[in-house]
């Protein structure tokens, strides 16, 4: 199997905190750069974050810029998703993505995971 599995996701209050956690299966993560974005029903899918395959380099969106925090343990085959003072348009389904290689200037994902529900509410 090659997977990716989402984990962390839940009910939160507004300014409260998650940590997401993305663990591969089948294939290591060392080689590739991963990539979270969240989809809204109804709404285009949109790019949170990116790390690279070396954790050198990380990218933001300006919405969640301050915010949320991407970090990978490449010796736990696993990245995370620090998610800080959520909003609630923050909610919705989280996913990470493996690039086609090492680069955030990927051209292409070739693994998902499912996703995590990501709920903020009062």
């Amino acid at each position: 199997q090659v997977q990716l599995v989402e984990s962390g996701g839940g009910l939160v209050r507004p300014g409260g905190s998650l940590s997401l956690s993305c663990a591969a299966s089948g294939f290591a993560l060392d080689d590739y750069a991963i990539g979270w974005f969240r989809q809204v029903p109804g709404k285009e899918r949109e790019g949170v974050s990116c790390i690279s395959s070396s954790g050198g380099k990380t990218f933001y969106i300006n919405p969640v810029k301050g915010r949320f925090t991407v970090s990978r343990d490449n010796a736990k085959n696993t990245v995370y998703l620090q998610m800080n003072s959520l909003k609630p348009e923050d909610t919705a389904i989280y996913y990470c993505a493996a690039a086609d290689g090492s680069s955030c200037t990927y051209r292409s994902l070739e693994v998902w995971g499912q996703g995590t529900l990501v709920t903020v509410s009062s």
